[in-house]
């Protein structure tokens, strides 16, 4: 054995403060009472209901926006600022499908052939380019924007990626988002639903 002193600044501490429990003492805190089920059909029925349980607890953490239920695409303080940043405004990007939409019925409707001439010339001409730009153009400042913002307020967070997840978020239906926006437009926070 070495009977060299240990120096009062030695990093490591000697022992763990405390006595080491006996086995039993061990064993006995870790058995619990043993709810086995009777048969293989009871065994299946718990673990469905176990799964279902916590299928739920997830569904509710995603829509209430609990960072631990997210998706690892959503999880993040920037991926939170992205999405609050869109969600606080109304842009022209997120009214592309519904636009599309509108022109894809607009075009099964059974019209006298010169009015449907004409409307789909009007929409294929003008319609649909202006639209295609602003789509464009509001992904491009979306992302500008919302990279800015986040290497700006969260320094030590990762912008890569960022700039693309607040465009694509932009540019879907509002009501169709997920996760569920948690502000309003103009910035107010979203009221618990009842």
């Amino acid at each position: 054995m070495d009977d060299t002193p240990v120096p009062a600044d030695d990093p490591k501490p000697q022992g763990k403060g405390r006595p080491t429990p006996k086995r039993r003492d061990a064993e006995g805190r870790r058995r619990q009472p043993v709810n086995a089920p009777k048969d293989r059909k009871e065994a299946y029925r718990q673990m469905r209901a176990k799964q279902s349980a916590e299928r739920e607890r997830a569904r509710q953490g995603m829509l209430s926006g609990d960072e631990r239920y997210l998706p690892a695409r959503d999880k993040g303080p920037a991926r939170k600022f992205a999405r609050d940043w869109v969600d606080s405004r109304r842009l022209p990007s997120q009214y592309f499908l519904p636009f599309s939409l509108l022109i894809l019925v607009a075009t099964w409707i059974p019209w006298p052939m010169n009015i449907r001439a004409r409307a789909l010339e009007i929409v294929m001409v003008v319609g649909w380019p202006v639209m295609m730009v602003g789509v464009i153009f509001t992904s491009v400042y979306v992302s500008w924007k919302v990279k800015k913002l986040v290497a700006e307020k969260l320094p030590n967070e990762s912008v890569k990626g960022v700039g693309f997840y607040a465009a694509m978020r932009a540019m879907q239906i509002r009501k169709l988002r997920f996760p569920p926006p948690q502000k309003l437009p103009g910035g107010k926070p979203v009221p618990p639903k009842k």
